[in-house]
């Protein structure tokens, strides 16, 4: 029994093709944007490259691209072919290549579908990335006198500025670290040279934070050094008071960033599949109702299209049999060689005996 059979006269068909050609046309816009947003999130994504440990995170926005230059180009195929079927004449032309055409559109709509997971899914990949991308450009920041990391604290700073966060996990992750250059230390004062003395790595650590860690909107004036003394500052608990300092890390406002971002781009990239696979069935509707034309020297006559000339089941079953065929005509043609080479071994030899 045939899946989603319906019958067609001239009108109805001539309607199909119709509408499915300006489908067509809106699929390769769709296409376009979702090209524009793999573009827009690989910018995004580059501008901090600096902070992310390896180019994994690139792999949704180059997915995003490859797939929106498909779509334009699938799309814009299907279109012609469509214009092409109101003339019987011209439709001749593209009769065969529209079974191999209406599969790879198949296997187009899947690669889709899995895109859009990508995009949700990608959450984990990117937490990862950004944990240690920051923790290596938080180490790297004193270093404004090395080639290479000269960049490094306008970068941190930029970011803590802009995303209103401060340090990987929390200010305290600054404590771990010499974020102050050596330049800027004076080594014969006494208490450099005791903290120095007391770190195990000989580094110059402080209980305190840069300055892109303050937060503007605090009434009073920034403390980003001695911040768990409570004696060094008036009137003032770290423990108990609200800090002028961005509570939170930079790995979870970046990640919410991004993972908001890619969560929409792959619901925009899922309703275009959900448009992609209403194209496709349309097309197969057409491909049919024009396959089963009883009469092509009547163009008015009826005729019915289908999705699937059988029920699911016998559709699965008779792909696995083809399946099955392929493999053991692939073994007979290996086996058949194999054989030929025993003979010709076997003939050579007689031959040297004589």
């Amino acid at each position: 029994m045939a899946v989603l059979k319906v019958k067609f006269n001239q009108k109805k068909r001539v309607k199909l093709a119709q509408g499915l050609w300006l489908m067509n046309w809106f699929s390769v816009f769709a296409g376009i944007l979702v090209f524009s947003m793999g573009l827009f999130l690989k910018i995004e994504l580059r501008k901090r490259s600096e902070v992310m440990d390896n180019s994994e995170s690139h792999f949704v926005p180059n997915c995003l691209i490859l797939m929106g230059m498909l779509s334009c180009a699938f799309n814009g195929f299907a279109g012609k072919i469509c214009h092409d079927s109101l003339d019987p004449a011209k439709f001749v032309k593209w009769k065969p290549l529209l079974k191999p055409y209406l599969a790879l559109c198949f296997i187009f709509n899947i690669l889709i579908f899995f895109v859009a997971l990508i995009c949700f899914l990608m959450r984990g990949s990117l937490d990862s990335t950004l944990a240690q991308g920051l923790k290596n450009g938080m180490k790297f920041y004193r270093d404004t006198d090395t080639p290479g990391r000269c960049f490094m604290k306008k970068t941190i700073d930029m970011l803590q500025i802009e995303f209103k966060c401060c340090g990987n996990n929390g200010y305290k992750d600054w404590f771990e670290i010499q974020w102050i250059s050596n330049r800027y230390l004076d080594f014969s004062s006494k208490e450099v040279k005791d903290r120095i003395k007391s770190n195990v790595d000989g580094r110059y650590l402080v209980d305190g934070v840069p300055f892109s860690c303050c937060n503007p909107s605090s009434p009073r004036p920034c403390i980003q050094y001695q911040v768990t003394n409570n004696s060094a500052h008036y009137s003032y608990d770290y423990q108990t008071e609200e800090l002028n300092l961005w509570l939170r890390g930079c790995r979870e406002a970046l990640l919410h960033y991004y993972s908001s971002m890619m969560s929409s781009m792959g619901a925009i990239v899922l309703l275009v599949w959900l448009f992609e696979m209403a194209v496709t069935v349309g097309l197969r509707l057409l491909h049919t109702s024009l396959e089963s034309i009883t009469n092509p020297e009547d163009p008015e006559c009826e005729s019915e299209g289908w999705v699937l000339e059988n029920s699911l089941k016998d559709t699965f079953r008779s792909a696995l049999e083809n399946l099955k065929k392929i493999g053991k005509f692939n073994q007979v043609e290996a086996d058949a060689e194999g054989g030929g080479g025993e003979d010709g071994g076997k003939t050579q030899t007689v031959a040297t005996v004589s």
